[in-house]
């Protein structure tokens, strides 16, 4: 009889066609949900002429989605480690495919943030999810890296919504880039044949059979055999309330940091989002930079989450985010002061890669840190409690450039988040951390015995 650990097999497999595929499917998911998140910014104009409602009011529709994602991170998150995540990811792709159609559907305000909200939940639950299954199936020396490639799509996805909108609405209507978004629909069933089931959640079910084809492809070292025993670490057990996990074994007080991070580094993703453009028309810039602003934010995003993730398999990771959110407090700073054009842009550059870059790496990081019992559920409450700052970001600032301040005060309002962000990650106690134990249990005890 041999007893097989799981997860060291997954930790030291080689990277192949098996982890190719997961990968690729886990982008185009993310592709999918960052263009359906950003293309309700991208027709606001006009859907602001064609239903004739106030910024104010259209201010409500486009942060509706906002609270959906707020729920769905935190329920459907929690759910996938009750049902199985495949299932739980083909739940949050119907959700956000069918009602970001349906919105394209309506001229009724109250009707299309209604669609948006479930959208939402849809837009939100599948992050978390995704962040699990790319964690838990990534060799460990490549796994920040695979996530944060992964989680880039997100930024694709922006840039797509930006780059298409504006030719498919001035031919087809605003109500067009809505209608596209309802295409993914297409995927499920392929989605539900292609990415595995996570391993511990196979074991739970004592689904044996398909948990060795599985490891088979993932390391084709591993020969299965009838009388092969599956050990899954303490920690990994799914038993129990995954919410109460995450205040285990000393994770309790991380679990806060971890929710303050979210919370901080979304304000500042959607403070940037929202009031860039307008701040820097404020400050002489021609409103025709604004596609480009948000395009270097964004191409700084990919640069900052695939670096940043490359850089945290290489060094600690939690030291990496504790430089980058540092980089985020001084980057934004800087933003409100007079520089030339290229110092400008690179500023930007540099913003969107400590800030919607930094916060792939955070998901990757809550990904290692969390036991694969409770991932999902872990990733989906610090986004959930995060997305709360997101809904507050946009109101917050608004205020602010209402209040005709000096563009410099306003950017530091935008960067004292990531000074609190870099503190709360540094107090996060790594030891505690799932990946520390799976490093610690892999020094005393061999793949199989």
């Amino acid at each position: 009889m041999r007893h097989i650990d799981i997860h060291h097999l997954a930790d030291n497999a080689r990277f192949n066609r098996f982890h190719l595929g997961i990968l690729a499917w886990c982008a185009v998911i993310i592709i999918c949900d960052g263009y359906d998140l950003a293309v309700a910014g991208i027709a606001l104009p006009s859907i602001m002429k064609s239903m004739g409602v106030t910024a104010q009011n259209a201010g409500f529709m486009v942060s509706s989605a906002l609270f959906g994602m707020m729920f769905g991170a935190i329920f459907l998150g929690t759910i996938a480690d009750r049902i199985g995540r495949p299932r739980a990811i083909a739940i949050c792709l119907a959700l956000f495919s069918v009602f970001t159609a349906a919105a394209g559907l309506t001229q009724d305000p109250y009707v299309f943030s209604a669609m948006r909200f479930l959208a939402g939940l849809g837009i939100g639950g599948v992050m978390p999810n995704v962040v699990a299954q790319m964690t838990e199936y990534s060799p460990r020396r490549i796994r920040s890296t695979m996530v944060t490639l992964m989680f880039s799509g997100y930024a694709v996805g922006g840039m797509l919504a930006a780059l298409l909108g504006k030719g498919m609405i001035e031919s087809y209507g605003w109500s067009s880039v809505f209608l596209a978004a309802g295409a993914p629909v297409v995927l499920i069933p392929f989605i539900l044949k292609s990415l595995p089931e996570s391993m511990p959640f196979l074991v739970k079910q004592n689904r044996l059979a398909e948990l060795k084809t599985i490891l088979a492809n993932m390391e084709p070292g591993y020969t299965p055999q009838a009388d092969d025993r599956f050990a899954v670490p303490a920690h990994d057990r799914a038993e129990g309330a995954p919410i109460g996990k995450l205040f285990q074994d000393g994770r309790g007080f991380s679990t806060v940091m971890f929710w303050i991070a979210f919370f901080m580094c979304l304000f500042m993703v959607y403070a940037l989002s929202s009031w860039l453009a307008k701040l820097m028309a404020g400050a002489g810039y021609s409103l025709g930079s604004a596609l480009t602003f948000v395009l270097v934010l964004n191409f700084g995003a990919v640069i900052g989450a695939v670096g940043g993730g490359w850089l945290a398999d290489r060094f600690h990771i939690k030291y990496v985010l504790v430089g980058m959110y540092a980089l985020a407090a001084v980057s934004i700073t800087l933003l409100g002061y007079k520089v030339s054009t290229e110092v400008l842009y690179l500023l930007v550059g540099l913003a969107g890669a400590s800030t919607i870059g930094t916060q792939i790496v955070t998901y990757a990081y809550a990904g290692q840190f969390y036991p694969a019992a409770a991932r999902s559920t872990g990733i989906g409450w610090a986004s959930g409690v995060g997305r709360s700052g997101a809904i507050l970001a946009p109101i917050v600032i608004g205020t602010l450039v209402g209040m005709a301040l000096p563009l410099e005060q306003n950017f530091v309002a935008i960067a004292i988040p990531a000074v609190i962000a870099t503190i709360a990650v540094s107090l996060i106690r790594h030891g505690r951390s799932a990946s520390a134990a799976a490093v610690k249990a892999d020094s005393r005890a061999p793949a199989a015995a």
